[in-house]
């Protein structure tokens, strides 16, 4: 259907259900790499996709057991396929293919079937019972009694990660990281692994379960020969591979390393790979594979299996790179406390990427870039890598044009065209200083424990980043710099930042609930914060008008002083490690919702007939074989549906 021929007609939009847009992307100039890298990514791409199912187990015990059974009855069912029940099995079945698991992917809410109890068991034993994953001597009927309560009962695994203050936030969480174990005891288990005298500590817990067996709590390492073993094998094998291709030799040891880690599980091993891949910025091609995001874990400490493969975009790269060469002065000029602040600024290397494949907790759903590695020390002495994704910036852009979304929530024509003339580059630009400055800004005082923060960690984080990168958005250094077009682009930003933090976010809320995702709580902590800090002066309004409320900022420039003053509080926190602080300002301003704002926004959003979540079904690449069995060309297909891909998934990719 598409190919790379037909970039005219080619269609970013894929299918749409729930409250869920699956999208496509395109990834040009692949054609353009030499058969040497277009083998490197076929190679990592495969490795990326052998991991699929770890997530699935990450981030639920029953979860591919739920999959694999859905999947059986989507695959053999015979019944009416046009019948009201079995249109909500199916949707509910992608919706767990998209969450990789039975929560919602953003949310983290246990989401709900459509369709009856009596619908699934009639439907699960209408099907072979060979294509169900029944375990030795498990009957049908036992396997349907052990995953229908944990699928229609509300009350049983209702949140894969809990923030909720006050609450025992492991044991009231349904992802898979912790078993037997409570909060108190996660919690003592690595602070007794820590020393202050470490000035290069591993990130304990990161790549293992915490388990209690017979009154014993170990760790349950994900490694070759340990848990996840088969699939890890898997994602050696290919990784081997690509290391007979690699483009250079740091990127040979990059992956050598990689593999040296998952055989051994050994944390030090994952720092000297990390260290050696914040090297490779020569490489055309890249990738990201293994445990490294802790969103999944309420602790902030275990984390999901991912994994991106990409190459540079050469001409969008130039400009990151002008972001990276002027890091110190950024650091410099930042209205931080000098104690907070790095004396030199090292190895912040930045550049766009075009992604060719998307796998584990960057699939379906995606970030847009990306700032490694997580490690404080590793950071702070040998500098991070940061990515902007420009291809799937690209789709999103291309696919929201003209949807009504700006008519029916900015306020005016005068915001509608500062969003139109530069919501795009400076979306893009905040993206780029969030991750390749804001994220590798600041430092820890001696003695701070990186963890000190605990459950707040990450939407501190999450907001010390935004908050740089909003404070130079309207920087005259930017224009100097070429960076923006001129003094008034960055109020796009500004506006759009506002309105997205104070109401447009909440459609991603359902009714009644709190925010519990550590971006979303960001920022609204940052919008709700300069609301309320400038409403003496009117920075920023909400007006209500014709029945309907809009966000107004009076004021950009004052706006701006307050993004910094919050920037210097809040690295003050992460500095100090001052979790009391950290709690009170994430739980006055990130948390709470205010229920008739939400309803109307919800209202409004729905008229629509938007969804406000979005994902990408990813190429598909073809090997071309000579007569000889070589490889003589790495092709790229577009046509490939959603169901049609996680099926193919579940087939060609099962592991656990």
């Amino acid at each position: 259907m598409n190919t790379e021929n037909s970039m005219k007609e080619f269609d970013y939009i894929v299918e749409q259900f729930a409250d869920l847009q699956i999208l496509r992307y395109r990834v040009p100039s692949f054609e353009e790499l030499t058969l040497e890298q277009k083998k490197l990514v076929y190679y990592l791409s495969e490795a990326a996709l052998e991991g699929r199912d770890i997530l699935f187990d990450q981030n639920g015990n029953f979860n591919l057991k739920i999959r694999k059974t859905l999947e059986a009855v989507y695959t053999d069912y015979t019944g009416d396929r046009n019948s009201s029940d079995f249109m909500a099995f199916e949707v509910y079945l992608k919706r767990v293919w998209f969450s990789s698991g039975i929560h919602h992917h953003y949310s983290t809410d246990k989401f709900l079937p459509d369709f009856t109890e009596s619908f699934l068991e009639n439907a699960v034993k209408s099907v072979d019972a060979s294509s169900l994953p029944l375990e030795k001597g498990q009957s049908v009927e036992e396997l349907c009694n052990e995953i229908f309560p944990v699928i229609f009962n509300a009350d049983i695994l209702q949140k894969r990660v809990n923030q909720a203050d006050g609450e025992d936030l492991v044991v009231t969480s349904a992802s898979n990281y912790y078993v037997g174990v409570t909060q108190k005891e996660a919690e003592d288990f690595y602070s007794s692994m820590k020393s202050q005298d470490d000035d290069c500590p591993v990130m304990f817990g990161m790549n293992s379960r915490l388990v209690k067996e017979g009154g014993e709590i170990k760790e349950v390492v994900w490694k070759v020969g340990g848990e996840y073993g088969r699939a890890i094998e898997k994602i050696v094998f290919w990784l081997e591979k690509a290391m007979s291709v690699a483009e250079n030799g740091t990127q040979k040891e990059v992956i050598r390393l990689l593999i040296d880690f998952y055989r051994t599980g050994d944390l030090k091993v994952f720092d000297d790979y990390s260290i050696q891949w914040i090297k490779d910025t020569e490489s055309m091609v890249d990738f990201v594979n293994g445990f490294i995001e802790s969103y999944g874990d309420p602790l902030g400490l275990k984390a999901s299996w991912e994994s991106i493969v990409n190459f540079k975009d050469i001409e969008a790269t130039r400009r990151t790179e002008i972001i990276s060469e002027n890091a110190q002065w950024f650091e410099d000029n930042s209205p931080v406390d000098s104690s907070f602040k790095k004396t030199e600024v090292k190895g912040v290397s930045a550049k766009v990427i075009t992604a060719a494949i998307l796998a584990g907790d960057l699939y379906p759903a995606s970030a847009i870039g990306i700032n490694l590695p997580n490690s404080n020390w590793i950071r702070s002495v040998h500098g991070s890598k940061s990515v902007t994704i420009g291809n799937l910036t690209d789709a999103y852009n291309k696919a929201a044009k003209g949807n009504g979304f700006r008519d029916e929530f900015v306020y005016s024509k005068y915001e509608i065209e500062l969003l139109d003339n530069y919501a795009d580059i400076t979306g893009d630009l905040h993206t780029d200083l969030h991750e390749c400055l804001g994220h590798g800004s600041g430092k820890l005082l001696p003695g701070v424990d990186p963890d000190a923060l605990k459950a707040y960690g990450a939407t501190i984080e999450e907001a010390r980043a935004d908050l740089f990168g909003l404070y130079y958005m309207p920087d005259a250094k930017l224009v100097e710099l070429g960076l923006t077009p001129n003094a008034d682009a960055y109020k796009a930003e500004y506006y759009s930042y506002m309105m997205n933090g104070l109401m447009t976010q909440l459609v991603r809320i359902e009714p009644g609930c709190c925010i519990e995702e550590s971006h979303m709580r960001n920022r609204q902590l940052i919008a709700a914060w300069a609301l309320e800090h400038g409403a003496q002066e009117k920075v920023v309004e909400m007006v209500v008008r014709e029945g309907k409320t809009f966000v107004v900022v009076n004021d950009y420039a004052k706006l701006r002083i307050l993004f910094g003053k919050l920037l210097s509080e809040i690295q003050r926190i992460k500095s100090e490690g001052d979790y009391e602080a950290a709690r009170t300002l994430v739980e006055k301003y990130a948390v709470k919702v205010n229920p008739e704002l939400h309803t109307e926004v919800l209202e409004r959003y729905r008229s629509l007939n938007l969804a406000p979540y979005k994902g990408f079904v990813n190429p598909v690449y073809n090997v071309v074989k000579d007569d000889n069995g070589n490889i003589k060309d790495v092709t790229i297909d577009y046509s490939e549906g959603y169901a049609e891909q996680m099926l193919r998934y579940s087939r060609d990719y099962s592991n656990l």
